[in-house]
């Protein structure tokens, strides 16, 4: 059985924005505060556009998939704040790590989301390249193995000197995004191990989304999953993870410890997988509707929308972005329809970065079986 809203939330989980759109500034939020008043309206208001723009995204995107356009999708609906105000914490120098359904954190980070649809319609490798994403590394769909890498990339950038200088304009940290199912593979105990041992300058960021596919979290864990970091030594703290401000100014405080050589952090955010795991799932096998609805009271859009407007954002601004998603899901789906098949070269050329004798030969073996064909194949 997964939780509702209201079980999941604890004394000390850090919210900055209630489910009803009001600012917190007593408790856990009182300590957080000061970060939030430092971002400017222009930046609040991106995190409002970033969330409502790739929201539009994955309906599109799952629409297409429903259309015969793509073999696979993979929502995000619901985690729109985790991941927005995650993103906007890290710097460019940073290097993130995801999983498969950090949509929002790819556009943030400069990533032409249509990458993500050519991945899951099986005409790229990897989507696109991380020294020209601001560091966005490729979309991990082996579970949990992306800790690993994260750590051993972090791991090098601490052997390098390029942490704990004492300059946070250069001092450069690593976060890694990862599910609750994740956190029941070994790799994911593994990295953590490599973590404490070597005080990686790395954020473990944990999106409870509270189903590992079928499997709720409550039979994962018998703890809260931020507490199991203790274990490692390493510092953990829960965050609501629907909440775009907590995300931002928790994992700006981490992520600046971190830079700064105080060892890796780990943060759990408390958030929900509104549609299914993947476009081949079906929720409505295992989960009951009243706790996604007890979920859905508590959408971070709404929320988020709330607190705008009690800061003076009117109607006009609301609609502008509401037309912008609409025309960013009509350029996605027309770019979509437009893809051609790629040339099976693409198989073989970019296996290894030089010229190889075996991918030649198997290359060369492809293009003579399709030519028996004769004609068009």
């Amino acid at each position: 059985m997964a939780q509702s809203a209201d079980q999941a939330m604890a004394a000390d989980t850090v919210q900055l924005l209630s489910a009803d759109g009001v600012l917190q500034t007593e408790g856990p939020a009182a300590d957080y505060l000061p970060l939030v008043e430092g971002l400017s309206d222009e930046s609040l208001r991106r995190f409002h556009r970033d969330m409502v723009v790739i929201r539009r995204f994955d309906v599109e995107a799952a629409n297409l998939q429903r259309q015969g356009q793509l073999g696979l999708w993979v929502p995000s609906t619901g985690q729109e704040a985790a991941q927005v105000g995650s993103a906007h914490a890290a710097r460019d120098q940073d290097h993130i790590f995801p999983a498969y359904r950090e949509h929002s954190v790819a556009m943030i980070r400069g990533v032409d989301v249509l990458g993500i649809i050519q991945l899951l319609r099986g005409t790229t490798h990897g989507g696109w390249n991380p020294a020209e994403s601001k560091n966005f590394h490729l979309y991990t769909l082996v579970i949990a193995s992306q800790t690993l890498h994260a750590t051993g990339y972090a791991m090098g950038i601490s052997l390098d000197g390029l942490s704990g200088t004492g300059d946070p304009r250069t001092d450069e940290a690593v976060i890694v995004y990862l599910g609750d199912g994740a956190t029941s593979q070994g790799d994911f105990n593994e990295a953590l191990v490599f973590a404490a041992s070597y005080q990686t300058p790395q954020l473990f960021f944990v999106q409870n989304n509270h189903w590992a596919i079928s499997v709720p979290v409550s039979v994962q864990s018998r703890i809260p999953l931020y507490q199991r970091a203790s274990g490692f030594g390493i510092p953990g703290i829960q965050i609501d993870g629907n909440d775009v401000l907590a995300s931002y100014a928790v994992t700006a405080r981490n992520l600046d410890a971190a830079r700064a050589g105080e060892g890796p952090r780990l943060i759990e955010a408390l958030t929900y997988r509104i549609g299914a795991h993947t476009s081949s799932d079906d929720p409505t096998k295992y989960r009951q509707d009243a706790e996604l609805q007890s979920w859905l009271a508590r959408d971070p859009i709404a929320r988020f929308e709330t607190w705008l407007r009690s800061r003076g954002a009117d109607d006009a601004f609301f609609a502008d972005i509401a037309q912008e998603a609409e025309d960013f899901a009509a350029d996605i789906r027309a770019r979509t329809v437009a893809l051609e098949t790629p040339a099976t070269d693409k198989i073989f050329d970019h296996v290894y970065s030089e010229p190889h004798p075996v991918t030649a030969e198997q290359k060369q073996w492809l293009a003579n079986y399709e030519a028996s064909f004769g004609g068009d194949s």
